[in-house]
Formats: C-alpha cells, sequence, structure tokens
C-alpha cells in the first residue's frame, strides 16, 4: 500500500514540474519574440505628417512633451536643406539630426533639398533638435 501511495505521490510531482517547465518555455518564447520584433520598414508607409525642419524644431522648441506625444510612433517627412552631410549622418538645416545605421552611398550634396521618412519611435529615438 505504501508503494502505491509513493508511486503516486512522485508521478503528482513529475506532472507538476512537467508543466512548470512547459510554462517557463512558453513565458521564454513569448519574451524572445516580445524583445526581438521585426523593425518597422518605413520605406513601405505613408507619411502621417509632411513638415519642415524649421516647423518640427518650432514645434518642439514651444513644447517639447506635446510635440513628443504627437509624434511619438508615427512616420513623419521632414524637408530641408542639408546643413552638414556625414557617412552615417544628415543635419538639415543645422534643426534636425538623422542618424543612420549603414554608410550613406547618396550621390547628394550641402545644401541640397531633400525630404527624409523618419520613424518617431521613442524619446531615446526622437530627433536631435538643434
Amino acid at each position: 500500500m505504501q508503494e502505491i501511495v509513493i508511486k503516486h505521490l512522485i508521478k503528482n510531482t513529475m506532472r507538476k514540474w512537467i508543466v512548470i517547465l512547459i510554462i517557463i518555455i512558453i513565458a521564454a518564447i513569448i519574451g524572445y519574440n516580445y524583445i526581438y520584433q521585426d523593425h518597422r520598414s518605413i520605406e513601405n508607409e505613408s507619411a502621417e505628417f509632411v513638415i519642415s525642419s524649421a516647423e518640427i524644431a518650432n514645434l518642439f522648441s514651444e513644447n517639447a512633451v506635446s510635440s513628443e506625444q504627437k509624434f511619438l510612433n508615427k512616420t513623419i517627412e521632414v524637408s530641408g536643406l542639408i546643413s552638414e552631410l556625414n557617412t552615417n549622418d544628415i543635419t538639415i538645416e543645422d534643426k534636425v539630426f538623422c542618424q543612420f545605421s549603414d554608410d550613406l552611398k547618396l550621390s547628394i550634396d550641402k545644401n541640397s533639398k531633400v525630404k527624409m521618412a523618419l520613424a518617431f519611435t521613442t524619446k531615446r529615438d526622437r530627433p536631435k533638435l538643434a
């Protein structure tokens, strides 16, 4: 009789550990997929706001919190003249700084007029205003 009770306890304990292990595996998969989501491709999105670099700089200087809420998680198109051009960044009219993960291979020069589609996503990623 004691052997049956012990076997039953072992069986129940094993079931509990298996259920706990399955829950941990599922939580790990969900956590991994949440952290490593696919990045947005703003090339395929239409801009919700079309604005000049001077206008966006003015909006942020007047009320940064309101402007941040307005543009957060939105695709915006910023236009203006290039005031500085480097291998992986562009400054538009000394107002908006755009940094790229890859080197720019563009045939544009300083003082060229550009339109840039930007994804305004988080405080960390917000456009740098001069």
